[in-house]
């Protein structure tokens, strides 16, 4: 039993051996025939319309477009995160200087005679149209919407 066995395993090994040496073979073959295709493809196409050429440009190009896509979506999210930070931190403050008026009893200043304010608000809303322009949803003029879940179904449209 124990010499039939033996006997299976050598078998097997040789098999396997087999098999590495048409898969090495294989290998050999076809990395020559690339070589004589690009060697045919040099003599017959000029090198910018090399179709071998061509098609590695392409796939770097589709690599690089969704490396860019992604690089965008960061950005995208990174401009907005800025945006509702300046909008705290504006509003807060514009708020606190109105009560400081009031209470040394100087009048208010409107949004209107505040010309840094109201530059703030016309990009903020600038921004918003862009955002909504995205998702097709420019005929929206909720006051309350928010601005992070209009620029989350862009991106998640956009995929």
């Amino acid at each position: 039993m124990r010499h039939n066995t033996h006997h299976q395993h050598q078998h097997q090994h040789q098999a396997a051996d087999s098999l590495v040496n048409l898969l090495t073979k294989a290998n050999h073959d076809l990395t020559l025939v690339q070589l004589k295709l690009e060697k045919e493809f040099q003599q017959v196409y000029p090198d910018n319309a090399n179709p071998m050429k061509l098609s590695n440009r392409i796939k770097k190009m589709q690599d690089d477009l969704t490396t860019l896509k992604e690089q965008c979506r960061e950005l995208l999210s990174a401009k907005q995160d800025l945006i509702d930070k300046a909008r705290t931190t504006l509003v807060g403050n514009r708020s606190l200087l109105q009560r400081m008026h009031t209470s040394m009893g100087n009048p208010l200043s409107s949004v209107d005679e505040d010309p840094a304010f109201a530059n703030f608000n016309q990009i903020v809303d600038e921004w918003t149209i862009q955002v909504r322009s995205r998702t097709g949803d420019e005929a929206q003029n909720s006051e309350s919407e928010d601005i992070n879940k209009l620029l989350f179904s862009a991106i998640v449209q956009s995929n």
